[in-house]
């Protein structure tokens, strides 16, 4: 080796050693400019995030925020239940209190008084006007006695300026008809309680509409003619018409029908996810042209499809071939089986919806019914949560996620409160013209 090199020409060997040091040099070089540009970028990146999400904060403050579905009366009816304290969702399951509100930056909320299916009769129906009716005074206590954080809302024009005196403003719903009966006059009884919309109906057909989930399909092919008097009421008093869980024919009789604007106030995009609560593009741009507003809502099972969940289809068939046909079990082994059931759903449970599935839908319904028709409703204490808006403290990230796709100021705010409260000025327009 040392013999071969001496017999190389000199000058050779100073010009291979040169070139071998230049590579060496522009290697070094090369690989460090890399790891600089690459330092430099993710810099700007997060110098620009941070950028985006102070401006995002920033809009989320100036616009008023108004969630339009929440059943957290269920827990105010629970005794010992606080709206005033913060409780931990992943103890309580709790999604809304007052403090929480203030942490997401959520202005306004309708708070639903939810009275689930049951028999219709007149002992069924009076239970039903009695719990709502519980409710709805478990709403007003708690605001009276956070008098100095929260105020009752009616009108449109309420929750400004309970936004102008640093307080949240709190208006009612009632999320099913049944506690309406077959009695129209508890329409206005519900009205003069301060209730100002109406869910139709809910998980289970009753005496006014058709579910879109009745697992024993339709019995009214839509609104009964009880139903479309009761619309008429509405119409009448200036109680929103809302058609979240109705029919698909509901939501067809509901917007002829209807003299005033309707709401679905929280409903999806059926053309992003294919679920029978949410609304195909031909409802929405129906929506469109009745002035109509539709309220995205935070479950993760109308934001994006079903995955595959291998492991818990297997451990379900397990149990169910390990185990006796329903028919032929006592009452304590069908207990036991529920039990069971809810243990594997919990073991496996499906991964959650994203905040980017919420703008999913709020884009496709932008696309096809406009900007001025669709808003927020979480459904927050009624299955509503999701990664990234799992409670009331984590609204913003909404807002988040829409200025880092475009939307301006003006449209968020839309978004966020104006589409509703212009809905809410028409209907009150409209009852006024119909008492006149």
């Amino acid at each position: 080796m040392i013999s071969k090199l001496f017999r190389t020409p000199f000058p050779f060997l100073l010009l291979v050693f040169l070139i071998n040091c230049s590579q060496e040099t522009e290697v070094t070089a090369t690989t460090s400019d890399a790891v600089s540009v690459e330092v430099a970028e993710r810099a700007m990146f997060e110098g620009s995030e941070r950028e985006l999400i102070a401006r995002a904060l920033e809009i989320h403050d100036r616009v008023l925020t108004l969630d339009s579905h929440a059943d957290t009366p269920l827990r105010m009816i629970e005794p010992g239940f606080d709206m005033a304290e913060r409780h931990d969702p992943n103890e309580t399951g709790s999604k809304v209190d007052y403090p929480r509100m203030v942490e997401g930056g959520l202005d306004a909320i309708f708070f639903a008084a939810f009275v689930a299916q049951d028999i219709r009769d007149d002992k069924g129906n009076s239970r039903a006007k009695t719990l709502g009716v519980q409710m709805i005074d478990a709403i007003v206590a708690s605001a009276e006695e956070n008098s100095d954080i929260v105020g009752i809302a009616l009108d449109p024009e309420d929750a400004y300026n309970l936004e102008e005196q640093g307080k949240r403003a709190v208006y009612i719903a009632v999320e099913n008809g049944y506690p309406i009966g077959d009695d129209i006059a508890n329409v206005e009884m519900f009205y003069n309680a301060g209730v100002r919309y109406i869910t139709l109906v809910h998980s289970s057909n009753n005496d006014l509409a058709d579910s879109a989930t009745d697992p024993n399909g339709p019995e009214h092919q839509g609104l009964s003619t009880f139903g479309e008097e009761v619309v008429r009421e509405m119409n009448r008093l200036g109680i929103m018409v809302d058609v979240s869980h109705g029919s698909d024919d509901v939501f067809y009789d509901a917007i002829a029908i209807s003299e005033a604007p309707i709401i679905a106030s929280h409903s999806n995009a059926r053309a992003v996810t294919d679920h029978q609560r949410n609304m195909t593009d031909d409802m929405l741009k129906l929506m469109a042209e009745n002035g109509g507003v539709v309220q995205l809502t935070m479950l993760s099972s109308y934001l994006r499809d079903m995955p595959e969940n291998t492991e818990r289809e297997t451990a379900l068939a397990k149990l169910r071939s390990d185990s006796k046909p329903a028919s032929e079990m006592t009452e304590a082994e069908r207990l036991t089986m529920r039990e069971a059931i809810r243990e594997i759903n919990q073991q496996y449970p499906d991964p959650s919806a994203t905040v980017n599935h919420v703008v999913d839908h709020i884009d496709h319904i932008v696309e096809v019914a406009g900007i001025d028709h669709v808003g927020i409703g979480c459904d927050f204490d009624g299955g509503g949560g999701i990664d990234g808006i799992f409670d009331a403290s984590e609204v913003m990230n909404i807002t988040i996620e829409l200025v880092r796709r475009g939307y301006t100021e003006t449209e968020i705010q839309k978004i966020w409160s104006g589409n509703l409260m212009r809905v809410f000025r028409e209907v009150k327009a409209t009852a006024e013209r119909l008492q006149a």
